[in-house]
């Protein structure tokens, strides 16, 4: 199924209009998802061990071995590190849990997608939630709401453990509903306990508004930062002594301006692994290379490695080694001597001199010639470079950060890149997840960049629609964080001023969005999935969602709409698979699902489930 190209003539017919405002008191009885809805998304699957919710795999644990794992990170790591560590926790589960409700029930309404949120974390056992109030407009990218917890399975732990204190203890829950609304609205939505259990009230009380709003939210966003050097939705934090394993940073101070070129914004788990590594490194002298695709971020991670490091008042220097034609290459590394050529008119330092005391960052260096890379190996391991022309050997001191978005050892392999080369950069690798296998940081770097660039063009820009915020939360960005800061710059430009950036304003020049996928819309028929036009009726769906009857073929010449969901299924799993010659990987891939998923589905069929 070929990619789909978007135009705006597209955009405009394909998606269905939804309300961009709404309260809860607005909220019809019995709209969908209702619980019985979501109750019915939980399969358990015994024989194999296996619980889905979804398509995820989920767990039944003992609340008590969570309650023994958070003792254990308080007594070891202190009371302010283990919140940050439960509440990053809970703020990756509630956002999971938004785009997996997203996923299942497109055609809902944006305000009972939001009501969904406490229904599915009641049904995980971890509390009962009432909603008090809740009301958002995405126009004006306003948000408030205010729900009460009742039998809060944190509380039953850290009472048990700890007794009655006087700080609010439903660390994971509240992460959780700040991810799950943060997934929701496209930007950062922060929550705070203002009564809990743990400090002796009879309920818990939690009210969440965008992160700006709160006068005093640094705290709360230093949590959300798994390393201090890491900023949130725009807003950053002072770094701060760690000696004290549980102490709360001592200077937490907003950045006068909202959001720089160089902060790192990021909450996922991939994200902040990245994150501990770089910290666990950046202390020593040790060669760090950096891998990942193109635009997730290499460069940003290199001087950020540079800035936290003891060699951060000596210079970085950074060289693009892609952009330096190979006969420039040696004197643009090791520098060249007055005469050494036609046109060297005088002697100039290269970039290892100039990086003396301090950090040279080759990006792209697998495009470094055999000859370059052997000179610059010499150079790494000798500590010492000779200018183009030169006669006499210059002693530098000089930290080597390299990366590459080409998998050296395979390029090393096929003789295309020095192995002892890869070697001697390869001390401590750190790998940069792509985007879209961080999609729990997509708001706040919506947010983040939203911020940058309405302060760069003097722009008011409220935020964005719901329809925006769900294509951007479900594209699979292949340009990685440069690919989502230029459609975020493109949508602040074109959108009016004091109105929300929406979809036209944004793919503009022909990306593409993911597979066109199917799902079952509420009267049984065969729907598309948000971003592709609704069906006009049941006998028409297929032939108009691609202008050539290749879905009636697929299915047979039968109308889809007269199938049971179990023969759509196994019909689209048998032609996916046929398509990649039985790659269970591929077609599940191509299908938007992960390995475990799909061979779970094919085990079904076979056992007769």
């Amino acid at each position: 199924m070929a990619d789909k190209l978007i135009s705006l003539a597209e955009l405009s017919r394909a998606t269905p209009s939804k309300p961009v405002r709404g309260a809860s008191e607005q909220l019809p009885p019995g709209a969908p998802p209702t619980l019985q809805d979501l109750t019915e998304c939980l399969m358990f699957s015994p024989g194999d061990g296996r619980i889905w919710l979804n398509g995820a795999r989920m767990l039944l644990i003992h609340n008590s071995g969570i309650g023994a794992l958070r003792r254990e990170l308080i007594e070891s790591m202190g009371l302010a590190r283990a919140r940050g560590i439960m509440l990053r926790t809970g703020y990756h589960c509630g956002a999971r849990d938004a785009a997996l409700i997203k996923e299942r029930f497109p055609e809902a309404d944006i305000l009972a997608l939001f009501a969904a949120g406490p229904i599915i974390h009641a049904i995980e056992g971890a509390v009962k939630v009432e909603p008090v109030h809740f009301e958002f407009d995405m126009n004006l990218g306003t948000y408030y709401g205010e729900f009460l917890w009742h039998h809060s399975s944190e509380d039953d732990e850290h009472i048990a453990h700890f007794g009655i204190g006087t700080e609010p203890a439903c660390w994971m829950q509240t992460g959780y509903a700040t991810g799950y609304t943060s997934a929701m609205v496209g930007r950062l939505i922060l929550y705070r306990e203002v009564e809990c259990r743990s400090t002796g009230s009879s309920i818990c009380r939690l009210i969440g508004k965008p992160a700006e709003e709160w006068d005093d939210a640094e705290a709360d966003l230093a949590d959300l930062n798994a390393e201090p050097f890491v900023s949130t939705g725009g807003r950053s934090v002072t770094a701060h002594s760690r000696n004290d394993k549980g102490a709360l940073p001592t200077s937490l101070l907003v950045d006068p301006t909202p959001a720089q070129d160089s902060d790192m914004v990021g909450i996922s788990s991939a994200f902040n692994a990245a994150c501990h590594m770089l910290r666990r490194v950046a202390p020593t002298q040790a060669t760090v290379l950096f891998t990942g695709e193109s635009g997730v971020g290499k460069e940003m991670f290199a001087r950020m490695l540079h800035r936290i490091s003891p060699r951060h008042d000596e210079p970085f220097v950074a060289i693009n080694c892609a952009a330096i034609p190979e006969n420039l290459m040696e004197s643009e590394l090791f520098g060249v001597e007055r005469g050494a050529y036609t046109g060297a008119t005088q002697s100039r330092a290269g970039r290892f001199e100039r990086a003396d005391g301090g950090t040279l960052f080759l990006d792209e260096i697998a495009t470094l010639s055999l000859v370059a890379q052997g000179k610059l190996l010499r150079a790494l391991q000798e500590g010492e470079v000779e200018r183009v022309g030169g006669s006499r050997t210059l002693k530098v001191d000089v930290r080597v950060v390299a990366a590459t978005n080409v998998d050296l050892r395979a390029a090393a392999q096929r003789g295309e890149f020095r192995e002892d080369l890869f070697f001697r950069l390869n001390v401590f690798p750190i790998h940069l997840p792509p985007l879209r296998e961080r999609k729990e940081d997509i708001p706040l770097l919506m947010t983040h960049f939203l911020h940058r660039f309405t302060q760069r063009h003097g722009r008011q820009i409220s935020g964005f629609t719901p329809r925006t915020a769900d294509t951007l939360l479900a594209y699979d960005f292949p340009g990685n964080i440069r690919e989502l800061q230029n459609l975020v710059e493109r949508g602040v430009i074109s959108a009016p001023d004091g109105g929300a950036i929406d979809l036209a304003h944004l793919f503009t020049s022909g990306e593409r969005l993911a597979q066109p996928m199917f799902s079952i819309g509420t009267r049984g028929q065969l729907a598309a999935s948000p971003n592709d036009p609704p069906p006009a009726s049941p006998t028409k769906t297929a032939a108009a969602s691609t202008g050539s009857g290749a879905i009636l073929e697929l299915f047979g010449g039968k109308d889809p709409s007269r199938l049971s969901l179990q023969e759509i299924e196994d019909t689209i799993i048998d032609h996916c698979l046929g398509e990649v010659k039985g790659n269970v990987s591929e077609a599940a891939r191509r299908l938007g699902l992960t390995r475990a998923q799909l061979s779970y589905r094919l085990s079904r069929r076979s056992t007769g489930e």
